[in-house]
């Protein structure tokens, strides 16, 4: 098959082009940086003559939509750049889509969710009004409506994915990414940081969650939605603990709080559906992953 994946050079794209690539695909990337790479295509998903050059070049089979703006705080402060990209960025994927009509797998997030406090099965937003509590939160869930749309006016055929809290390898600092990156940059470089501890979370270590998403090439079932998501249900004291003592140090620069706002408290999850349907499997737990992701930032940073 001939596969394209957007955000390609991300921390989940990148080694789902690998392990795609490993399963005999042809498959082309494109992101918004300059690349020498072979199969590589700039593109800002944001400007739709970017994205119809993007689909001229080459004739997709399937394309792994996973090119969006990330986090909660991240969308609060560029919220400009959150919109364009999540928003118009998937119209304009979807204009494509109907015109050509490759196969797509788009990649949500938990965070749609909100402030949903059961068991956060795929068909509760079918049944439950629920509030989202972020502008990051809202894109993705703007984005499984205009999905939902398309569907219905054109037929146009994609599998949904909400993500929970990937983890691992390859995730490259910045004070807007996941917890546990954060957490074990500003570890190593005896940094402060704040870890909010009535928040439980279900991650899922990056192999894992991967190799999930490549297995949707080969069960794709049109219009369907899952849950990607670990089995332990966390709190997050817990990977901070996990990280300092791995790198042997105390907790005298972490603040610890309550409740972090506009964010969910408890990502209950039921990912049953893709276990059965994609063969999903937590392999490697938190005390496996998180030190693996340490000293893979210990290779790229240094130890601080």
């Amino acid at each position: 098959m001939r596969i394209l994946v957007t955000g390609g050079m991300g921390a989940v794209g990148k080694p789902l082009s690998e392990e795609l690539r490993r399963r005999g695909h042809e498959v082309w990337i494109s992101d918004r940086i300059h690349s020498h790479q072979p199969y590589y295509i700039r593109c800002d998903i944001g400007e739709f003559h970017q994205v119809e050059s993007l689909f001229s070049k080459v004739e997709f089979d399937y394309v792994y939509h996973l090119a969006a703006e990330f986090g909660r705080r991240n969308g609060e402060d560029f919220y400009e750049t959150l919109w364009k990209t999540n928003a118009i960025g998937m119209k304009n994927i979807i204009r494509m889509q109907e015109r050509l009509k490759f196969k797509m797998i788009f990649t949500s997030s938990s965070e749609v969710y909100g402030d949903y406090d059961d068991i956060m099965n795929e068909d509760v937003m079918d049944k439950v009004a629920i509030r989202q509590l972020n502008d990051y939160a809202m894109s993705k869930r703007v984005n499984e409506m205009q999905i939902l749309n398309s569907t219905d006016k054109f037929g146009t055929k994609t599998v949904r994915l909400r993500l929970f809290n990937t983890y691992g390898p390859g995730e490259y600092y910045s004070e807007y990414r996941s917890a546990i990156c954060v957490f074990i940059y500003r570890a190593l470089h005896g940094l402060p940081y704040t870890v909010f501890t009535e928040h439980r979370r279900t991650s899922s270590y990056i192999d894992d969650t991967v190799r999930t998403l490549a297995n949707i090439e080969a069960n794709f079932k049109p219009g369907e939605v899952y849950n990607i998501a670990g089995t332990e249900l966390h709190d997050m004291k817990k990977t901070s603990d996990i990280i300092l003592s791995y790198l042997g140090k105390g907790d005298s620069l972490v603040e610890y709080r309550d409740v972090e706002e506009a964010t969910t408290l408890e990502k209950k999850v039921d990912a049953s559906k893709a276990v059965r349907d994609l063969g999903h499997q937590s392999t490697v737990t938190l005390e496996e992953g998180i030190p693996r992701t340490v000293d893979w930032q210990k290779e790229v940073y240094g130890n601080g």
